[in-house]
């Protein structure tokens, strides 16, 4: 087994067989690339991620960041790491090449990436910040802030967050209560405290470039309730001079670090925002510029925010795909019982790869895994038609599909390739529990992407309430006529039960669907939408196996193991998950109100 973290073969399928990346650089965009400047990157991602940042991972778990009252210590192998991915240009690997990027396609820019997640998800977490923070001030801000703020991200000498959640509210942005004041000089100061900020502070870079959503207070000097009061301001550590240079150190301070169960390495923080302890311009309250248009901070923090969720799916994914091929590896190397038509004692011990049992616990972890990181990157496929289709046309139909499939990419891993993980630990038998494998930090890793970047039900509701019914259903006609192309395809060929399977689920959930919004009661349509959601997911998740085997099918060699395995897998799925989904359409057809129903004294 040439690497533990990802399987090069699985990514080139996925890549040029499945998702034809190399069409791609027929486009404009992409037209100096080749599929050998893919594989370079691809080459050089691996190659870091293996040397960089899998030699760390057990060592920034056991070894957390450290808060002694004035300032916060992370191993130096954090360090090391970000500053190999900079240099290499990776974290600018997406962008303009008046920007210093690479323009590499979405699609290779993730499938590089899904590397560092797999190798090390804590120290990849201030990567993926800080390139979402910058591809949101490029996005949302004016000329001076990309060149200020953005350009220093992109070059590594600074990082990046996102600050939205309060202790107060939580999830709820409509109930934040950071407030940023009108400065005399245009700006403005922002104070109040925001908490659960990933990479919040550190010794790791010159500055901390933190994006926080806050209030302009009305006329009345009161906060506009809801989430149309809401702004985006760009609040750094550290203010920057028009040269580039570091000025003052701004009036944001860290109250507190956040010990959680998994990803140990990634300080997470509560920041204190205009408390006084520093006075930027001889006065407490912390500098702040405006991003985009006063009162439309959420919109602008949105852009962020997806591709936030794309990315913890993507990182769920690939726990889960390391998960599978430590537990491979070690069914194949563990010795350990025999067969149960042949029990002799005097024979040798087998493989436990061997056991059914065993084999049923390493293929279900294989469906989650593959399927799962098949649909990260028919996403961020998704993002390259979105910036570079021929037609209007078919760029409105990108942004759609990848609207309505966002909540999946994020909520199905999650929760899925964490049970992978704990099939892992299973795999493992009593080992899996202990610290000298792998596997237990995976999975107590991989356990925060359930609540990373939206809850379940959060992603649920976005779904069932919005996303299938958004603009007349659109962009759930649209799924449903590619999901119809499969299908005609699939039913031609020797994977005809597959096709009939999935068409008779995927109908009952358009009629469930439809069902569901005729109630006349928000409450009621609702009231099971995490069921929803899941089923919703399996389904795509069935039709991303359908199209791998078609696509294996088509490809296959006699006695090519590596299809042969991907058309079993697919076989696993539709016979063993998919049928799942008939009693959670059942029950949703049912406009089932148990939980609705419950009152708080009846616990």
């Amino acid at each position: 087994m040439s690497s533990k973290i990802l399987s090069r073969r699985d990514l080139d399928f996925l890549l040029y067989e499945w998702l034809d990346a190399e069409s791609l650089t027929a486009r404009a965009r992409f037209s100096e690339h080749s599929r050998q400047t893919f594989d370079a990157v691809l080459d050089l991602c691996e190659q870091l991620a293996t040397e960089k940042f899998a030699t760390h991972n057990k060592k920034s778990d056991q070894h957390e960041p450290h808060f002694d009252g004035e300032r916060v210590s992370v191993i130096p192998e954090v360090a090391d790491a970000l500053k190999a991915f900079s240099e290499a240009g990776l974290v600018a690997a997406g962008m303009d090449h008046e920007l210093g990027g690479m323009q590499l396609p979405c699609l290779i820019e993730k499938a590089g990436f899904a590397w560092f997640k797999g190798a090390n998800v804590a120290t990849s977490a201030y990567a993926m910040l800080s390139i979402g923070n910058a591809n949101t001030i490029i996005k949302c801000g004016s000329q001076e802030q990309i060149e200020r703020y953005a350009l220093p991200i992109l070059s590594g000498r600074f990082f990046g967050t996102m600050c939205l959640s309060e202790p107060q509210a939580g999830s709820s942005l409509s109930d934040i209560m950071t407030r940023a004041e009108p400065d005399s000089d245009g700006n403005y100061r922002v104070l109040g405290n925001k908490m659960w900020i990933s990479g919040g502070e550190h010794d790791l870079s010159e500055n901390i470039i933190h994006l926080v959503l806050a209030k302009v207070p009305g006329p009345d000097g009161k906060l506009i309730p809801g989430v149309k009061g809401i702004s985006l301001f760009i609040v750094p550590k550290f203010l920057v001079n028009p040269d580039g240079s570091l000025g003052e150190r701004n009036d944001v301070v860290l109250a507190g670090l956040n010990h959680k169960m998994g990803y140990r390495g990634t300080t997470n923080t509560l920041l204190n925002f205009g408390e006084g302890k520093h006075t930027p311009g001889g006065r407490a309250g912390a500098v702040a510029y405006l991003v985009g248009q006063l009162h439309l901070g959420l919109a602008a923090m949105f852009n962020m925010m997806n591709e936030a969720r794309i990315a913890v799916g993507l990182g769920a994914v690939m726990l889960g795909y390391a998960g599978y091929l430590h537990s491979l590896d070690y069914a194949r190397s563990r010795l350990q019982g025999r067969h149960p038509q042949n029990k002799d004692p005097s024979r040798p011990q087998l493989p436990i790869v061997q056991h059914t049992d065993v084999r049923r616990m390493l293929l279900a972890q294989k469906a989650y895994a593959e399927g799962g990181l098949a649909l990260i990157l028919y996403c961020s496929r998704l993002v390259d038609e979105e910036k570079t289709a021929e037609s209007e046309q078919a760029r409105r139909e990108a942004t759609l599909l990848l609207d309505l499939l966002t909540p999946v990419a994020k909520s199905w891993p999650s929760q899925c390739c964490l049970e992978g993980n704990s099939l892992a630990i299973q795999v493992h038998g009593g080992y899996g529990y202990t610290r000298d494998y792998d596997v237990e930090q995976m999975y107590r890793d991989n356990r925060l992407n359930l609540i990373h970047e939206g809850t379940q039900g959060i992603q649920a509701l976005d779904l069932l309430g919005r996303k299938v019914v958004m603009h007349d259903s659109l962009a759930l006609d649209l799924l449903s006529s590619r999901v119809d192309t499969t299908l005609t395809t699939a039913q031609q060929s020797v994977l005809k039960a597959h096709a009939d399977s999935l068409h008779k689920r995927w109908q009952r959930l358009l009629e469930v669907t439809r069902l569901l919004h005729s109630t006349g009661d928000l409450n009621i349509t609702l009231a099971n939408a995490t069921l929803y959601l899941e089923a919703f997911g399996h389904l795509i998740i069935s039709w991303v196996w359908l199209e791998q085997a078609l696509t294996a099918l088509k490809a296959r060699m006699p006695d090519d193991d590596f299809y042969a395995g991907k058309l079993q897998a697919a076989k696993w799925f539709f016979r063993y998950e998919l049928p799942r989904v008939d009693a959670q359409l059942d029950l949703l057809a049912s406009l089932d109100t148990t939980t609705l129903e419950m009152r708080d004294s009846w616990f």
